[in-house]
């Protein structure tokens, strides 16, 4: 079988070394990197390093890039607007492009009442001004988000943001009015049930529910260890917004566009959403973000209280539109929920082999495992996550973390990688557990 992986030097290799020595003295010291291999190419799920190194991706650009790196169709429509004009300001001269991509992501997403949408930078950007349409429409100030969820690393949405290290600590004080609960989680706890009690209380011990715009949640939480929520549990928040008018706020950042076997993860749950905000793979790389709901909370603000100079710039909408196509013409959603069985089976035989695999969990392709120095107490282990990221990374795979004890290492593969290049990959995983765990 002919391998994609090539590896020419060690890693990383001499050029690697060079570029990042340069990065340390003129690049800011928090911007670190946690892949020491400095890429000059990427080809649908492989990276080429300015070494001649090729390696399989499955960080995705951290769930970016479903459609894969420089995916033809996308490249051309972007280089066909960036030859036509590459900005003007939407609310200053206006352009097609915005209004044709808002309504396809309308069409897509699940709004059984009329929809608009209004598009941003980058997913802190839509969690932002999600709050501020569901602050405008109930006029309401406080917002309800959960322990273990991710939302960005602005002011609000690193106030919704739940954990301290390396994302908050020495950077408050935060944003007032952010109230925080459990979430679910089979693994560790709470149960559905037992989550779903302590919001309920918390609309009564923490914060009265008439003064709560919006709640914010993760239908698979992100850098939270993808973790999933229970549908029972989101139904149960769905029905709490609705009994007391607050605006359900779901965060696809990082599970939408496919990556969950479903378009939008949402889909999975059967209710809709008052808002939806996405990012990441809507552009397949591109800074491109929105936010997309129910037209009369969209059109709740003043004229001009939202916007920004670069929001929805023409050439990442361009291809956006693009990967709308893909997604469509090439059956991406279909094929992420095969992926993720073949992915689920094989993390279930590494279970089963090294019980330090405390849990397997995700929904499609958007899948983790949780590794632990002691399966019945469940301590997170988050030096051998580490550990076995570095190894796959030095054959040739390049893996991500997660979780809130950075203990998880997550699948963000490119939804169209081969199945030989998928058998490659989990090979590769399942030699660096080894090599790891059985020294």
């Amino acid at each position: 079988m002919t391998r994609t992986i090539e590896l020419k030097t060690a890693v990383p290799g001499p050029k690697s070394r060079e570029i990042l020595a340069r990065k340390e003295r003129v690049v800011a010291g928090p911007l670190s990197v946690f892949l020491p291999v400095v890429i000059e190419e990427g080809r649908g799920a492989t990276l080429t390093d300015v070494d001649g190194n090729t390696f399989l991706d499955f960080t995705g650009g951290v769930g970016c890039l479903n459609v894969g790196h420089s995916h033809p169709h996308v490249v051309e429509a972007a280089q066909e607007q960036l030859a036509k004009f590459s900005h003007t300001d939407f609310t200053i001269v206006p352009y097609e492009v915005y209004v044709a991509l808002a309504e396809r992501l309308i069409a897509a997403a699940p709004f059984r009442s009329r929809a608009k949408a209004a598009f941003f930078n980058a997913g802190t950007e839509a969690i932002e001004n999600a709050i501020k349409f569901a602050r405008s429409y109930t006029g309401r100030p406080a917002v309800i988000a959960f322990e273990g969820g991710f939302h960005g690393r602005t002011l609000l949405s690193l106030s919704l943001t739940s954990k301290t290290h390396p994302y908050k600590a020495g950077l408050g004080p935060f944003a007032p009015e952010i109230y925080r609960v459990p979430f679910p989680n089979e693994y560790r706890g709470p149960t559905a049930d037992e989550a779903l009690a302590a919001l309920e209380r918390a609309l009564i011990t923490q914060v009265a529910a008439e003064t709560v715009a919006a709640i914010v949640i993760e239908p698979v939480q992100g850098e939270g260890g993808f973790v999933v929520a229970p549908k029972p549990f989101v139904e149960g928040v769905r029905r709490l917004c609705d009994e007391h008018g607050i605006v359900l706020v779901v965060d696809e950042v990082q599970t939408g566009f496919g990556r969950t076997g479903k378009f939008f993860a949402i889909e999975h749950y059967g209710i809709e959403p008052d808002l939806l905000t996405v990012a990441k793979s809507i552009a397949a790389g591109l800074p491109l973000s929105g936010v997309i709901g129910k037209a009369e909370i969209m059109d709740a603000p003043g004229d001009s209280a939202i916007g920004g100079t670069y929001v929805g710039n023409p050439v990442a909408q361009a291809a956006a539109l693009a990967v709308l196509d893909v997604i469509e013409d090439e059956s991406v959603c279909d094929r992420a929920a095969q992926l993720g069985e073949t992915i689920r089976a094989r993390m279930e035989s590494w279970q089963e082999r090294w019980p330090q695999i405390g849990d397997v969990r995700g929904l499609g392709a958007m899948l983790a495992i949780e590794l632990v120095s002691d399966p019945a107490t469940r301590q997170p282990d988050p030096d051998t996550a580490t550990a076995v990221v570095e190894t796959a990374a030095e054959r040739g795979l390049l893996l991500l973390k997660s979780g809130i004890y950075a203990n998880c290492i997550r699948v963000l593969a490119p939804l169209v990688l081969t199945d030989a290049e998928l058998d490659e990959a989990l090979g590769v995983w399942e030699d660096a557990l080894d090599a790891t765990l059985n020294p």
